[in-house]
């Protein structure tokens, strides 16, 4: 563990605060267990994903301007624990503001380049070597399209825990492939968005193992809510931080 002191922004996402709580809170536990000083915005909202994926790319940029006056007052790192937020926040965000003046773009540029996805900070920034205490588990992993695609942060989350000595990763079959979430696209597209997830649990099942992680709350939601809806209790679907945190400390799965 470091013990040098960084200041961060945490974003925690809406669906952080609004459906994973105990998962947001154990990511910034983590964060401050490794060295880090956590600063949290109370008036932090969505990053605009649901907005921009859904074709209103004015509302979209209105959540970003709003989010770049919020963090302008200190110059620290934005620390994001989902891959789909950090994606659009530090990738996408520039594209709204294609066509604006040469000052907003740069405005937009020098944000956009303070945002980390939670594995990047811990990897590239703070150099965590972190100390398993917890008790012999195998695991598989859940690659989400954002963290693969956009924010290309899987070599960090997998780094993570691949950190942890008493964990064996189980590969997961087709792991690349999508979850069925894609943000408004699960609500809009129910059907299709049901088969692939149910493809995506047929592969968990054939790996054998009751614990997957992600690191993207849309997944963990999605998957979960499959897995619930389908009636399989045995298999638990965690976020990547709230995982380590657990696994650091010693705490029961």
């Amino acid at each position: 563990m470091s013990n040098s002191t960084h200041n961060v922004n945490f974003f925690a996402t809406c669906m952080g605060t609004a459906a994973l709580q105990e998962s947001t809170l154990n990511a910034i536990k983590l964060l401050q267990q490794c060295g880090a000083h956590v600063i949290f915005k109370r008036k932090q909202t969505c990053c605009g994903q649901p907005a921009y994926n859904t074709g209103y790319p004015q509302e979209a940029k209105d959540i970003a301007l709003y989010n770049m006056a919020l963090f302008a007052d200190n110059d620290y790192p934005i620390v994001v624990p989902a891959g789909s937020c950090a994606g659009l926040m530090s990738k996408e965000y520039p594209e709204l503001f294609a066509h604006d003046n040469a000052d907003t773009q740069e405005m937009v540029r020098r944000f956009c380049a303070r945002v980390m996805d939670e594995s990047q900070y811990l990897i590239d920034v703070l150099k965590v070597q972190l100390e398993d205490c917890g008790a012999p588990l195998k695991v598989t992993f859940h690659v989400s399209c954002h963290s693969l695609r956009v924010q290309q942060c899987i070599p960090q989350q997998k780094a993570l825990l691949q950190q942890l000595s008493n964990v064996e990763y189980v590969p997961l079959p087709y792991e690349e492939e999508c979850c069925g979430f894609g943000g408004t696209f699960s609500v809009m597209e129910p059907e299709i968005s049901g088969a692939i997830v149910g493809e995506k649990i047929k592969h968990i099942q054939e790996t054998g193992v009751k614990v997957v992680i992600a690191a993207d709350n849309g997944c963990i939601l999605n998957i979960s809510g499959a897995l619930q809806k389908q009636g399989i209790t045995d298999i638990k679907v965690l976020s990547l931080y709230d995982f380590i945190y657990k696994r650091i400390n010693g705490e029961a799965i």
